[in-house]
């Protein structure tokens, strides 16, 4: 039974902190706050939000480095009423300025380092301050009024607005209410069966759903703990994985913990899960995981405009390369560009609907209307293909596929060929523009450390293995694919890169 069982995020996640003596946050340096005392930093962090003007409903903009203090900020954001929107931390100014400019929020909470190059982009924002020791002007609000009673919410409320990463083109907020997001939780939780027994190790940032509403609200939710670390390193990981029963990570971090010698069975054999999610995982990683660890990651998609839509099973088959089937009350489906329902083995648009959609885009009702049909379903500009027992994969972006010579080209086809190929660490496939094809494929390509890889051995290799019109007219050896925060490849910026590969001039 979960501790919490209200209908919003306030009752089901930080009410039931009020009665924990325990610890609900471990931190690295061993010290630890308890669930209650946590509840007195929400309640308190409410209340200043309240002081600084913020009524329900009002969005409160976040720009801060993880902390306890900042996921007490996300907790007071729920008991306040407003509606939380966590900002990438590398955003520049400039990118600030947009959401600030789009989301109107009535307060701006950044880094003391940051508040005077934020301030003239802050519009009518009252812009505080929170440093990652819990500092700040916000600190200094929260600990002067006596905390408010948490404001009334319902199901239907909004609880957030998560801007879409905006690798490509104008980025849009997506509008996350209560139901959205505790009844991803909930399911998750129950499928992944996390208890208060659980203590999950957190790595993740919190201004991405990844962690801030799969991990966070999974772990409060079923009144678990989290070993809460500022971010990801290697070797604290190893040294803090004897306390944890569970991670959640992106698939960068399983390969930088498989560079590491004390990745071993015994360091992993007390730990229940492993999940992996942001960005694809490579069914080699999932094989050399599982080859020294004895584990299996539990790969699942979702995405910011619906927290998580399918996963591999906890109890049963966890297929490398699959992001698993739909989760229960989410309905799934594969359609050709028309919207018909495609039969398994075909690959189409994956559209989802269920309680996990979100509302709409932030102030732009056309996008919505373009993107949500009006059977509920939400088309997620991802293309993929169930097999025949329902596993999904997902094949990449709708963006990304390539049309060469009147021919499609999936990237991750070419990518998986490509990785398996001696010597090579990963790749990433693209499109980029050709004067005969319209588009030619380009293989970009990282060598493992220490090894060499040639070109024209890669060229000869996928000629054995891929039709001809899917092999790259060219292969760049690289040292590294850029990536954005949360470990996804930005195609968008290797495209940019060599644009004029092909072209003269």
């Amino acid at each position: 039974m979960h501790a919490g069982t209200g209908n919003t995020l306030y009752d089901a996640l930080f009410a039931p902190l009020a009665r924990r003596a325990d610890d609900l946050l471990i931190l690295p340096d061993g010290g630890g706050i308890s669930g209650e005392a946590f509840h007195g930093m929400v309640l308190h962090a409410a209340a200043a939000l309240a002081a600084a003007g913020v009524r329900p409903g009002d969005r409160v903009a976040v720009q801060v480095a993880k902390s306890p203090a900042a996921l007490a900020l996300y907790g007071g954001a729920v008991a306040a009423g407003a509606v939380f929107l966590p900002l990438n931390t590398a955003y520049t100014p400039a990118e600030v300025a947009y959401f600030v400019g789009n989301a109107e929020p009535a307060v701006l909470v950044c880094d003391p380092a940051k508040a005077e190059a934020l301030a003239p982009v802050a519009g009518g924002a009252r812009v505080l301050t929170l440093d990652a020791a819990g500092a700040g002007t916000f600190a200094d609000l929260a600990a002067g009024p006596a905390p408010i009673d948490p404001q009334p919410r319902a199901p239907g409320d909004l609880a957030g607005i998560l801007y879409t990463s905006g690798t490509t083109g104008r980025s849009k907020g997506a509008m996350l209410t209560h139901a959205n997001l505790l009844s991803n939780a909930q399911v998750l939780a129950d499928l992944w069966e996390f208890t208060a027994a659980d203590v999950l190790l957190h790595m993740l940032p919190i201004f991405h759903t990844h962690g801030l509403f799969v991990a966070t609200n999974v772990a409060l939710l079923t009144g678990g703990r989290m070993i809460f670390c500022p971010g990801f390193d290697a070797d604290q990981a190893v040294r803090l994985m004897p306390q944890a029963t569970a991670m959640m990570g992106v698939p960068t971090f399983y390969t930088r913990l498989l560079d590491h010698p004390g990745l071993t069975r015994a360091l992993t054999a007390h730990m229940r899960l492993f999940v992996s999610g942001s960005a694809p995982l490579l069914a080699e990683t999932h094989r050399a995981w599982e080859a020294r660890t004895g584990h299996r990651i539990l790969e699942r998609y979702g995405m910011t405009e619906t927290n998580m839509n399918t996963s591999n099973p906890y109890r049963g088959e966890r297929r490398a390369g699959t992001v698993g089937l739909p989760l229960p009350g989410v309905e799934v489906r594969v359609c050709d560009p028309e919207g018909r329902p495609l039969p398994p083995g075909e690959t189409g648009m994956v559209e989802v609907r269920g309680p996990n959609v979100f509302a709409g885009y932030w102030r732009m009702p056309d996008k919505t209307a373009e993107d949500l049909r009006g059977d509920g379903f939400f088309i997620t500009g991802d293309l993929g293909r169930f097999d025949a027992d329902g596993y999904l994969t997902i094949v990449g972006r709708q963006k990304d596929m390539i049309i060469t010579g009147g021919f499609n080209v999936y990237p991750v086809e070419v990518e998986e060929a490509i990785d398996a190929l001696p010597g090579v660490a990963e790749s990433a496939v693209i499109g980029v523009p050709h004067p005969d094809f319209g588009e030619a494929v380009l293989a970009v390509v990282v060598p493992r450390p220490g090894a060499a890889v040639d070109p024209a051995a890669v060229a000869a290799a996928l000629r054995t293995r891929l039709a001809a019109f899917k092999l790259p007219k060219a292969v760049e050896v690289v040292p590294a694919l850029p990536r954005n925060a949360m470990g996804k490849v930005t195609k968008a910026d290797l495209r940019a890169r060599h644009a004029a590969r092909f072209t003269k001039g």
